[in-house]
């Protein structure tokens, strides 16, 4: 069993939190900054993880706030795909790492794991011989489907 001890919010980009399923954080998925400033004040959060544009809090200003007031916090950025001035705006205020919202969850989860110093947890899959389409199935169902050794 895994303990939980690192929270990660995620601001207007809930469609991330299915990357980070696996791994053990907690994932706190909020649409707006307002949600977020109000679950700041009442949870303790480890990382944050934000749209750069929000629609109630544009131009990062919720994570210009949350490293004002928490420098040493992990955060992210997703910017717009090909936006340089989102990126430079991003950077200057000091962000941990800026990535492209088209970026995929793989590579999200990659990077949450370098920043959280966690060792990435990885699903254990194998094909089986028994199935005529190659679908690839987990352990427990290779396993089951009667393996003798031979």
């Amino acid at each position: 069993m895994c303990v939980v001890n690192t929270t990660v919010l995620i601001v207007g980009a809930k469609n991330r939190g299915e990357a980070l399923r696996e791994l053990p954080v907690r994932v706190i998925l909020l649409d707006s900054g307002a949600e977020a400033v109000r679950c700041l004040r009442e949870e303790a959060v480890d990382a944050v993880v934000s749209k750069w544009h929000l629609v109630d809090v544009p131009n990062g200003g919720l994570l210009e706030m949350v490293i004002g007031a928490n420098p040493g916090i992990p955060t992210v950025a997703f910017v717009r795909s090909g936006d340089a001035k989102q990126e430079i705006a991003a950077r200057s205020i000091g962000v941990t790492a800026v990535l492209s919202e088209d970026i995929d969850d793989g590579y999200f989860r990659d990077v949450m794991c370098q920043i959280l110093h966690i060792e990435e947890v990885t699903s254990i899959t194998m094909k089986s011989e028994y199935d005529s389409n190659e679908e690839t199935n987990s352990l427990s169902s290779f396993l089951k489907a009667g393996f003798d050794g031979q």
